[in-house]
């Protein structure tokens, strides 16, 4: 097993009561403009941003840079998957960058993840997380790509495979949040995406829930991107989710799993 990284719970990511250290905004944008555009409209909304793919291969670390001086955690989602001595190289360099989340791929195995355990083990290093199964497949999307598993089965395999590798979160979609909860404890920092608010559609995500719901099962990080970034007035859409993640904290299921 690999060295344990820090602490993946909620005390160590600084997530008191307050809301908006639960929420995290997905700055899903082909550039630096436009995204920091949505951050000075959400103000201090929230405390995270999740910085993709498509925006960090335009911006390179300079995005994440910017956005911690204004005082911000970032999420990095870069859903590493290689092999075991490039995906170690792979979090040592994003170490520098400065994100405090960053994501590889269970699905990488064993090895992988156990190698990039031991590179994010030195100082400064982004807590990793374990992407299991994406949001956008279901059961027929699995049996495409040879897996017979159910998405529950396989996000409860795979999160286990990450939990002994030394990985101390893992990325699940809402449908699994209580499994994983009541499987592998209250330590493991599960990061959700697929959050929709009511009324919201859920478009090419296709395991989806509400906040509400999604905090009662025990989900420590919502991520949201379009419900916010594509709302007329985004402040007021993050706020509203803030309400029902408030309101499902003050419920006895949420402050038991908070």
């Amino acid at each position: 097993m690999a060295p344990a990284q820090n602490s993946g719970d909620l005390k160590a990511l600084k997530v008191p009561g307050d809301p908006r250290h639960r929420l995290a905004v997905a700055l899903d944008y082909p550039d630096v403009t436009q995204a920091l555009a949505l951050v000075d409209r959400l103000g201090q909304t929230c405390h995270w941003y999740k910085v993709g793919m498509e925006l960090y291969y335009a911006a390179g670390n300079s995005i994440v840079q910017q956005l911690r001086d204004r005082g911000f955690d970032v999420f990095l989602d870069l859903k590493l998957h290689d092999i075991p001595n490039t995906v170690a190289g792979a979090v040592r360099s994003a170490t520098q960058a400065g994100a405090s989340l960053l994501t590889i791929h269970a699905g990488g195995g064993a090895a992988m993840m156990t190698a990039a355990a031991v590179a994010a083990s030195s100082s400064g290093a982004p807590r990793l997380l374990a992407v299991t199964v994406l949001t956008s497949m279901d059961a027929h999307e699995l049996a495409g790509i040879g897996i017979a598993a159910s998405p529950a089965v396989q996000v409860l395999r795979l999160a286990k495979l990450a939990q002994i590798s030394g990985i101390n979160g893992v990325v699940c979609s809402p449908e699994e949040v209580a499994m994983l909860r009541k499987e592998i404890g209250s330590d493991t920092m599960l990061v959700v995406p697929g959050i929709r608010p009511t009324g919201s559609t859920a478009e090419d995500q296709k395991r989806t829930a509400t906040p509400t719901q999604a905090i009662i099962d025990g989900a420590s990080l919502l991520v949201v991107g379009r419900p916010i970034t594509r709302a007329t007035d985004p402040a007021s859409a993050a706020q509203a989710i803030l309400y029902e993640i408030e309101q499902a904290q003050s419920t006895p299921a949420g402050k038991a799993k908070k």
